[in-house]
């Protein structure tokens, strides 16, 4: 049964489903349906970072330019730049292999980034109107990759009036399990502050 979490939360991956070895971690949004509002593009992310706090190296950070970590234990299901899909499934996926997760890594933060594609370009331009506060049925949820159980689901209940970039929530290595916590924090600065944050 899945469990609904609240920011703050944390929830024992592998107490609640032992021998649990492949999971996916999806990430939902309602598209600006605001009249004559922009169109804007969310992007899913992950830091997987040392006892430091940072990525140990480049690698270490998947985003829709580096789709698999160096490890090979995270891997993600691309850019899609439309939303909306919340009602039939995840807009964005980063699938992850527990057991080949790097020793160097303590935790995984998944983060989430607004920004717009005019005329339907791939160049990411942001801009100062795209905040937060636009997206609706936001959320974030962790799945059983094996039998597509799903675990958990953090939906975004915050206000965010100015916030481009979101730390979504991290995994955490506690002895041989992994946890979970919302964290649901908010930043000014679109994806270059996180990785200015965990580089």
């Amino acid at each position: 049964m899945s469990i609904n979490l609240n920011k703050g939360s944390r929830f024992n991956l592998q107490k609640a489903s032992p021998g649990l070895i492949h999971i996916g971690v999806g990430l939902g949004w309602d598209p600006n349906e605001t009249p004559g509002g922009p169109a804007f593009d969310l992007d899913a992310s992950a830091f997987m970072v040392g006892n430091n706090y940072k990525i140990p190296a480049d690698g270490y950070f998947v985003f829709y330019g580096n789709q698999i970590s160096a490890d090979a234990a995270v891997r993600s299901s691309g850019d899609d730049q439309t939303g909306g899909n919340s009602d039939t499934g995840d807009d964005e996926t980063l699938f992850l292999d527990l057991p080949n997760v790097s020793p160097l890594i303590e935790q995984i933060v998944f983060t989430a980034t607004i920004c717009k594609y005019p005329n339907d370009s791939k160049k990411d331009i942001r801009t100062k109107e795209l905040n937060f506060g636009m997206v609706n049925n936001c959320y974030i949820r962790i799945f059983n990759q094996d039998n597509e159980e799903e675990l958990l689901k953090y939906n975004l209940k915050e206000k965010f009036n100015n916030e481009d970039a979101l730390e979504f929530g991290r995994l955490y290595r506690t002895g041989d399990s992994w946890e979970f916590e919302a964290m649901g924090r908010g930043s000014i600065g679109s994806l270059e502050v996180l990785v200015e944050m965990y580089t």
